[in-house]
Parts: C-alpha cells; sequence; structure tokens
C-alpha cells in the first residue's frame, strides 16, 4: 500500500462515529454508534444499549459492517473516501481481563461516556475486522485482508506500533 493511500486509511480509522449494519431477522439494519479503538489495535471498541435493535441483532448473528467517511465538504459525493468493514462483533464480559482496557480506550476517546458505564443495560462489543474496502476517491478503491487493516489500527491506536503489513 502506497503512503497516501496509508495515509487515507489511517485517517478514516480516526473518525469517531461509524455507521453499524447488522442482521436483524435476515435483513440489513444499519445504526449509528461511537467508535473507539481498542488499544492492542484488534478491532473496534462500541459500548451499546441492550435496549437498542443493534445490540440484539449482534448477539443474534455476530456478523456485522461499520463504515467510516469522511465529513463531506465541496466535493462531489462520489469522491468522498470511506472505509467498508465486515467482521464479528464479540461481547467483552465486565468480568473479563478485557473489560477494563475497553472502558480506558472508550473513556479516553468518549469522556462523556462515563456515565453510561455504570448503567447495567450497557455493554462493550468489540468488532474484529476480517475484510474491508477502501475508497480514497473517485476511481480509486482497494480491498483489504484483516492483517492489513489490524496493522493500520495498531498504527492509529499506538503511532509507535511496528509496521507488519
Amino acid at each position: 500500500m502506497d503512503q497516501p493511500t496509508e495515509a487515507s486509511l489511517r485517517a478514516l480509522l480516526a473518525i469517531p462515529v461509524a455507521a453499524l449494519g447488522t442482521l436483524h431477522a435476515g435483513a440489513p439494519f444499519v445504526s449509528m454508534v461511537p467508535v473507539a479503538l481498542a488499544q492492542d489495535g484488534t478491532g473496534f471498541l462500541i459500548h451499546v444499549s441492550r435496549l437498542a435493535q443493534h445490540t440484539r441483532d449482534m448477539t443474534s448473528d455476530p456478523r456485522v459492517s461499520l463504515m467510516l467517511m469522511a465529513p463531506l465538504t465541496d466535493q462531489d459525493p462520489l469522491a468522498l473516501p470511506r472505509l467498508s468493514l465486515q467482521g464479528q462483533a464479540e461481547v467483552i464480559a465486565p468480568e473479563s481481563g478485557a473489560h477494563a482496557p475497553a472502558a480506558q480506550a472508550y473513556l479516553a476517546r468518549f469522556p462523556q461516556a462515563e456515565v453510561t458505564l455504570g448503567l447495567g443495560d450497557f455493554s462493550f462489543f468489540l468488532i474484529r475486522v476480517e475484510t474491508g474496502r477502501l475508497v480514497s476517491g473517485f476511481g480509486r478503491a482497494l480491498s483489504l485482508e484483516a492483517n492489513q487493516i489490524q496493522a493500520a489500527l495498531a498504527r492509529v491506536s499506538r503511532p509507535d506500533a511496528l509496521d507488519i503489513s
């Protein structure tokens, strides 16, 4: 991956809000979720209520999709940089060793979410990315494998991480 494409990918991975696609009774369902990067670069963290449809969907079928898009400015919307990701959602149990680091990473990005951490119906999910499609601009698209995305996630979440792509 060339340096401008890598920079575009890293910029998109740093966007704090994503469209989350789940399967609801076998049909697509899309919602909006704040996202934080797992500290170890393994994926995206979301903190969601059991009352939300997407949470029930992920519990029933962990296959998900995330879409991150650059903000729309003056450009043609078809040239808007965007990243579509497919993966699996895994609940992070409160008693697991992964819960505290997830909370720390999420609160570092969204300090206002501290109030929801104490609510019993909210849970963390880790979205482990399996594949992706990066569109850097009109006519500039690239399919990505899990290892490429995870390497970029590690570099965004820990800028001193080694390049393993």
